[in-house]
């Protein structure tokens, strides 16, 4: 397959594993990736995961401001497979049509469950049991076209976006080296989604991080999980805010908003029980244990 020319689209760390699949397996002679970004607090402008692996293996890199009306170079590309993971851009149809195997993406959710730009995160949010990957050919719709192959995995109460992000980017590459032969010789048996059963992920907001006590325990734990590592949900704890890595929770009698203390635990009574926090991230400060955030600070807190 290494004289099969591929183009890649993607950006994410999400995305390496797949790129390095196609690196291994075939003959990538682009990788289209978002533009460097200034990141962290000092700013520092840093090229994309995907990106700084291309330029590893020297495969030439596109960073359009708009692939919908730039997209002639990668035409000139001359791709006969063009494959997507997490790029997070609408692919015009001039593209989706060009490649003679067919534009194929890689999608974190099990279809036509989740179609949208944060399915890990929702997956999570919602309790589900399980999430996956599915393989599909794109289409001009968001999400809707023919599968190809699922793989699917469970969601365990240990798990977060973190977990779930590094077990669902190695199921996209096996899911990738599993079908890319039969994608290349038409040996597919393609699926239709079924629209009825459709939901959607929107992309995560700023003002969704905060957390709501008025909800359900086991809510908010979910809400804590599908948001850490990145961004991490918040709350205050005495009038400061702090930010919430990880927590567990109890189904004891409590009451809504107050402050639970006790030996080195501390929690924030819910609608059915309290969310104790195992370790959270101060305004400015690194991340924490509990125990090391109590100290010191016990006597404001039993106020």
């Amino acid at each position: 397959m290494k004289d099969i020319r591929v183009v890649f689209m993607g950006t994410p760390e999400f995305s390496l594993k797949p790129l390095e699949v196609l690196i291994k397996n075939t003959n990538v002679v682009l990788v289209v990736t978002n533009k460097d970004a200034l990141v962290g607090r000092k700013k520092i402008l840093t090229p994309s995961p995907v990106k700084v692996l291309a330029e590893k293996n020297n495969i030439p890199v596109f960073t359009p401001e708009s692939i919908k009306k730039e997209y002639q170079t990668v035409i000139d590309a001359k791709p006969d497979l063009i494959v997507t993971c997490a790029y997070g851009k609408i692919i015009p149809k001039e593209l989706i049509d060009y490649p003679k195997y067919g534009c194929i993406n890689i999608h974190s959710s099990i279809l036509p469950k989740y179609r949208g730009a944060a399915p890990m995160q929702w997956a999570i949010i919602n309790g589900d049991d399980e999430t996956g990957v599915t393989l599909m050919y794109m289409d001009e719709f968001m999400d809707t076209g023919d599968i190809i192959d699922i793989q699917r995995i469970p969601i365990n109460d240990n798990d977060d976006l973190g977990t779930i992000h590094d077990k669902l980017s190695v199921i996209g590459s096996e899911l990738l080296l599993k079908n890319l032969n039969s994608i290349i010789t038409g040996n597919v048996k393609r699926i239709k989604q079924n629209d009825n059963d459709a939901t959607y992920a929107p992309k995560i907001t700023s003002d969704m991080e905060v957390l709501d006590f008025n909800d359900n325990a086991r809510n908010i734990f979910n809400k804590i999980r599908a948001f850490s590592p990145y961004p991490l949900t918040k709350t205050l704890i005495n009038n400061e805010e702090v930010k919430i890595v990880s927590a567990h929770y109890t189904n004891e009698k409590s009451e809504i908003n107050k402050i639970y203390l006790k030996n080195n635990e501390l929690g924030i009574g819910a609608k059915d029980g309290i969310i104790y926090f195992d370790k959270i991230k101060p305004v400015g400060k690194n991340i924490m244990d509990i125990k090391s955030y109590l100290n010191g600070k016990r006597d404001i807190l039993n106020k």
